[in-house]
């Protein structure tokens, strides 16, 4: 659950599609789609869900009657019994005989009934458990497209504080070429240049890489072109707001999957105890079925005729079965025993998931409340430095200042705009945070 501070980035690529030349750039959105369709950990998953969803129909079916249907030929040589006479022979013999037989369980300590409900709930628990799997995957997902976009707004201002350096390294060889500035300042320039070019290169190493980590997590062909929409993040507005941590844990604490899957394997649990129960009670059951056969001696001068033994054989039986049990090795006394430790140790897990939840909640309210705070601070952090870095750089033209004056400015605004886009970046996860907290699913943060 810790990582869910990282689903904020969801509203970063929400509606913004652009277009590089004719390479097609992914969104978010695009990304998590494709992502929750193709992901072999999620299919996985589903297919226990399948499991689940079949031990159910299993054990419902299990509350229907049984019927079975079958024939029984049989030779016999040497001694045997006469049909006709009921006599001792020493003929060849030929029996063939057919049946239909069905039976019920009428009564088993409602075994059955629980083990339908428990199996109910199972799948309920594993339908819950799949959207936390999906939820997590997103979350991964969200978390590596947020190392994209930093590294990417990274390399965006390592690029421009070269250009930048570029520029006054041109200006600065024209002004030593008519001996208006001495060499030394050029050598300091180029020094200068030298180090903002390394500086871009790591930037746009790592924007490479970050976005190979993103490409590998979505399993996406290496062969592939992949790019990622970054939106003009000064446009989307921070709302000025804050959160109780109580009102949050009280929707949280009914939407979210997580404690849903808990609630329902506890309530399995439960079931399953009652079904473990009823193993100690009487069981009645109820079967039936309908015989009849044809049979022949070997050489026997007259046989009667296969339709006429059919009819004349034919028998039906109906037996009505009580069983009591009374000593079988421990086997249900371990069973009922087994249950409830695994009912109470399910019940155990639900209270820690929400003791856990409640401290994340309240950690994210904080950190929200607290990160507006520093947001404001590093904007304004950010134009007092381009104020200041504006007029060192006039000072630098003119000639006023050194090359290390000017260089430590130009450090001083890089800072402060990572900063900006650091607490820009990461209020934004916190917020996105919380709205999940309040929904349990992904998909209405797109709204």
């Amino acid at each position: 659950m810790k990582r869910h501070l990282l689903i904020a980035t969801i509203i970063l690529i929400n509606g913004f599609t652009l277009l590089n030349g004719q390479e097609k750039k992914w969104t978010l959105e695009e990304c998590i789609n494709y992502a929750v369709s193709n992901n072999l950990n999620l299919q996985r998953q589903r297919l226990q869900t399948d499991i689940t969803r079949a031990d159910l129909l299993r054990s419902k079916m299990g509350l229907l009657p049984s019927i079975n249907a079958g024939s029984q030929a049989r030779m016999d040589f040497g001694r045997s019994v006469d049909y006709r006479t009921n006599l001792i022979t020493f003929n060849q013999n030929f029996q063939n005989s057919y049946y239909i037989s069905s039976g019920i369980t009428l009564f088993s300590g409602f075994t059955a009934l629980n083990t339908v409900s428990a199996n109910s709930f199972m799948l309920k628990a594993g339908i819950e458990t799949e959207k936390v799997k999906r939820n997590s995957l997103i979350i991964d997902i969200l978390g590596q497209y947020y190392s994209v976009i930093y590294s990417k707004g990274l390399e965006d201002a390592s690029k421009m504080q070269l250009e930048n350096s570029e520029e006054q390294l041109k200006r600065i060889t024209k002004m030593v070429e008519t001996g208006k500035e001495a060499l030394s300042k050029q050598y300091e320039m180029e020094s200068r240049v030298s180090t903002d070019r390394l500086d871009y290169t790591v930037a746009r190493n790592t924007a490479s890489k970050a976005l190979t980590s993103l490409r590998q997590m979505l399993q996406i062909d290496p062969g592939s072109e992949f790019d990622v929409v970054v939106p003009e993040l000064s446009a989307i507005v921070i709302p000025d707001e804050s959160f109780d941590a109580d009102s949050i844990y009280n929707i949280a604490s009914e939407v979210l999957p997580a404690l849903k899957a808990i609630e329902y394997q506890l309530k399995a649990n439960k079931r399953q105890l009652a079904a473990a129960k009823g193993g100690v009670l009487p069981n009645l059951s109820l079967d039936g079925g309908i015989y009849t056969g044809f049979a022949k001696v070997i050489g026997a001068d007259s046989t009667i005729a296969f339709s006429d033994q059919i009819k004349d054989n034919n028998s039906q039986q109906v037996t009505l079965s009580l069983n009591i049990p009374i000593f079988n090795n421990y086997v249900t006394g371990r069973s009922i025993r087994v249950a409830r430790l695994r009912r109470d140790e399910t019940a155990v897990m639900l209270e820690l998931e929400k003791n856990s939840l409640y401290t994340q909640i309240e950690n994210a309210c904080l950190d929200y409340n607290t990160g507006k705070d520093e947001f404001l601070a590093a904007q304004s952090n950010l134009e007092f430095n381009r104020k200041s870095f504006e007029a060192v750089e006039k000072k630098f033209e003119s000639g006023l200042l050194d090359v290390t004056v000017y260089s430590t400015a130009r450090t001083t605004l890089f800072q402060a705009e990572m900063e900006a886009l650091r607490t820009r970046l990461q209020l934004m996860i916190r917020r996105m945070s919380i709205q999940f907290y309040s929904t349990g699913e992904y998909e209405a943060i797109f709204m």
